[in-house]
């Protein structure tokens, strides 16, 4: 209940931005591949800015 509050952490934003553009590059991978290969360029971009905060 008192977490109902409080604020994300970038990390936490980041993460769930990258769950999601991991999803949609799943779901797209299978009819359209230019859109999915876009997803998976920006979830990646995502990755790294991930890996740069956890350091």
């Amino acid at each position: 209940m008192f977490g109902l509050f409080k604020k994300k952490s970038e990390l936490e934003k980041l993460q769930e931005e990258y769950q999601k553009l991991m999803g949609d590059f799943h779901k797209l991978s299978k009819s359209d591949r230019s859109a999915a290969d876009a997803a998976f360029a920006k979830a990646d971009e995502i990755g790294k800015k991930m890996d740069l905060l956890k350091k």
